[in-house]
């Protein structure tokens, strides 16, 4: 029975930390802009941790001109994305994956 219930612990942990990998990261990877750049666009734009994160979540969820941190010139060549069929969890998940591997709080010296 533990055996079981370890298996199911992984299984669930291990399919939302790669929901980055698989949902992010697999559409960005054929763009011409790296994902990273969007996150330092955010950085600037919003500042802390709390602030880019919803703000990336409103836009991911619901996307728009008014909302894009993206300059008018890469609206006009690339649009705007399509809103996320992510669940609010794994949007979350998302979001919090990439801000840890981007995030240059405590990396600086």
């Amino acid at each position: 029975m533990e055996r079981i219930v370890f298996f199911v612990i992984v299984f669930i942990s291990f399919s939302f930390a790669n929901v980055y990998e698989k949902n992010c990261i697999s559409c960005h990877k054929t763009m011409p802009v790296s994902i990273d750049k969007y996150f330092y666009r955010y950085l600037l734009k919003y500042s802390s941790e709390t602030a880019v994160k919803k703000a990336m979540i409103d836009y991911l969820k619901k996307p728009s001109k008014d909302s894009t941190v993206m300059p008018e010139a890469f609206i006009l060549r690339f649009g705007i994305k399509k809103a996320s069929k992510l669940s609010d969890k794994e949007l979350k998940k998302a979001i919090d994956t990439y801000w840890e591997k981007y995030k240059v709080f405590g990396k600086l010296k």
